[in-house]
């Protein structure tokens, strides 16, 4: 093909590259598959005290296949990582858990039956990331939290804490970094089990199947999943 032959195929070349969509346009499984769960507003009331709750704490790995209410549903993610005001320190709002410098860092996804959704606090709902049961991949013991109605799964999110609106001496340093994910990690999960007890459901923190997890999350490089938490009735 000589060059002007080839400028003559340019319009419709590039009509054809517009009407092949590339890979980053593509519509998810998930997007074309699974719509977002709008979660009801939480309660305010109901379930035992606190004190009756850190004395019933525990983990219990025995957990049925019996599906959660969607009203428990929402109020569990609400404990453990909603929005609980909405002026909190340094101007944006305040979580039910602790963050350093309110970076809030951590991304709270949730592994059901019919897909992985991650929980948008503010809006208070689960926004679909990918369809299919990936339950078993949030615990490295067979079968163990694969017939569970819900599985948390804890991401750290570096870039997060390059937003925070007060950048406290360390707060970019990996190994400091490391630190306070874990700890909000560790104060997210601490919240779930007081939630748990207080309702009278089994929950588990524990290990999970990383590698198989950030391929299914589609992660970047700098995200980081951390662990998992099994949450249901007791079997």
């Amino acid at each position: 093909m000589d060059r002007r032959t080839f400028i003559k195929t340019l319009p419709a070349l590039t009509v054809l590259a517009d009407a092949v969509p590339s890979r980053a346009q593509e519509p998810t499984l998930a997007a074309t598959t699974l719509p977002p769960i709008v979660l009801p507003k939480p309660e305010k009331e109901g379930g035992k005290s606190v004190l009756a709750a850190l004395w019933e704490r525990q983990t219990n790995r025995n957990v049925s296949d019996q599906k959660l209410p969607l009203q428990m549903l929402s109020n569990l993610l609400w404990a453990a990582w909603g929005v609980n005001r909405q002026s909190g320190p340094h101007g944006q709002i305040g979580r039910t858990a602790a963050s350093a410098s309110n970076s809030q860092e951590i991304d709270l996804y949730v592994a059901m039956a019919e897909g992985i959704y991650l929980y948008e606090a503010v809006p208070h709902r689960l926004a679909p990331v990918v369809a299919g049961d990936h339950r078993a991949k949030a615990s490295r013991r067979s079968g163990a939290g694969a017939k569970a109605p819900v599985n948390l799964i804890f991401v750290a999110d570096i870039a997060k804490f390059a937003k925070a609106p007060f950048q406290e001496p360390g707060l970019r340093a990996p190994e400091i970094q490391k630190s306070y994910y874990n700890v909000a990690t560790g104060l997210i999960a601490g919240n779930v089990y007081l939630f748990a007890a207080s309702q009278g459901l089994a929950a588990w923190f524990h290990n999970c199947n990383k590698p198989a997890l950030a391929t299914a999350l589609n992660l970047r490089p700098d995200q980081r999943v951390l662990y998992a938490q099994t949450v249901g009735y007791p079997a």
